[in-house]
């Protein structure tokens, strides 16, 4: 797993376990075009209010306003004897009610996501796996917090990610992964906007080889060494070099706790060297991921993570990041009614190469989201969620009024699925 792979995936997995877990039998839900024995294309749209109290997330004058989406969608997926294919793809498209933001916050988001995998094997079976997944996001500063990895930033980028692996099961107890992505991060920086500071994006390079020793089904021994290499837009000023290049080398266990409950703890030492060694970083980092499935209805999940990267604020700058997410998802009035919380904590901490680069500080980003989503029909199902995020500056040291500020929003729509 990477460094955000988790969090990204977090809300989106909760929104589905609630589903998952509930009786198959209770509802007949809509089947999708069946396209021969193994191919399954299910589109559907939604439509959606939101009240959203803080639409340019800035610290003064802040306004609420309403915003109206619209959300076409579909899903692909394709199953054959020993590989799949899944693909999704949306678009959506915000419009804000006061004349004041429509200009400067209408927006349109688009994206999808593509995973193809193999395999020979089954389980702890001796064989090979390969798995391929790639990703384009469009997001803008009107998406909703499950969008947003947790950053808080304020501003309209794109996201590309295209990662792959290959496991090899040489017997029931002994296994290697090697895995290898590309990611890029691309900021507008549209100057049209005051609420907005200008960000920077960059481009990374992974690669992660990792070995286990599985004594039983309920542990599994790990090591990890991995790098990745990083292109980054805010080389600035001191002659900072473009490429900052980072080593991580973890241990841990995973595996099953009991029949329930599944885990990955990994920690170790990591070294970050900024703008080809202008500043360098050396740290403890960690990798954790617990899976609980307490009943055949209630779901719950907890990822933390910590690394280094480029710093996406500041000029001549590199961060370190520590975060935690925990999520529970509840099925509930048989099946019809799916129930999830999530919260996220984020701290960042931004050390500029020298003191004529600017002063170093800290900030922390909380979010928390609540959802219910009812199933009217197979057809039909009504959805409505609240979500609250909190940026603050820890050393005081932002005046520009992008670090500190708060944003909540509650969104109520109806969802129409074949």
């Amino acid at each position: 797993m990477t460094n955000a792979e988790g969090f990204k995936g977090l809300a989106l997995a909760l929104a589905s376990v609630a589903i998952a877990t509930a009786s198959a039998d209770v509802l007949d839900r809509p089947a999708g075009f069946k396209i021969g024995e193994r191919m399954t294309i299910r589109p559907y749209v939604s439509a959606s209010a939101t009240w959203d109290s803080n639409p340019g997330g800035r610290s003064y004058d802040a306004e609420g306003d309403m915003m109206w989406t619209i959300s076409p969608a579909f899903k692909l997926d394709y199953k054959d004897d020993n590989w799949s294919l899944l693909l999704n793809a949306y678009y959506s498209y915000h419009c804000y009610t006061e004349s004041k933001n429509v200009n400067r916050y209408n927006t349109h988001n688009y994206g999808e996501n593509l995973r193809w995998n193999w395999s020979n094997s089954k389980g702890a079976e001796k064989g090979w796996s390969l798995m391929l997944a790639e990703s384009y996001r469009r997001i803008t500063m009107a998406d909703d917090i499950e969008l947003g990895d947790g950053r808080g930033y304020n501003g309209d980028r794109g996201q590309f990610d295209i990662n792959g692996g290959i496991q090899r099961r040489f017997n029931e107890h002994w296994h290697a992964d090697l895995r290898g992505g590309y990611y890029n991060v691309d900021y507008d920086n549209d100057t049209d906007n005051p609420n907005v500071g200008a960000l920077y994006g960059w481009q990374r390079w992974t690669g992660t080889l990792l070995a286990g020793f599985a004594p039983s089904p309920w542990t599994d021994f790990l090591v990890a060494a991995g790098y990745h290499g990083y292109n980054q837009d805010n080389a600035g000023h001191d002659h900072v070099s473009r490429r900052s290049d980072g080593y991580i080398a973890q241990a841990g266990l995973g595996s099953y706790a009991t029949e329930r409950i599944s885990y990955r703890a990994l920690a170790g030492w990591s070294r970050f060297d900024y703008g080809d060694g202008a500043s360098t970083a050396n740290g403890f980092v960690y990798t954790l991921s617990g899976d609980w499935k307490i009943s055949d209805t209630l779901h719950t999940m907890l990822l933390a993570t910590s690394y280094y990267q480029p710093s996406e604020r500041e000029l001549s700058s590199r961060s370190r990041v520590d975060a935690i997410s925990w999520g529970i998802a509840k099925s509930l009035v048989r099946g019809k009614l799916h129930a999830k919380l999530d919260m996220t904590y984020r701290h960042e901490t931004h050390d500029h190469v020298s003191r004529s680069s600017g002063s170093d500080y800290d900030i922390d980003v909380t979010t928390a989201r609540f959802g219910l989503d009812y199933t009217l029909n197979r057809f039909l199902a009504l959805f409505a969620y609240g979500e609250y995020l909190r940026s603050w500056d820890s050393n005081s040291h932002d005046n520009s009024g992008y670090c500190d500020y708060d944003r909540w929003r509650v969104t109520g729509g109806v969802r129409l699925t074949y």
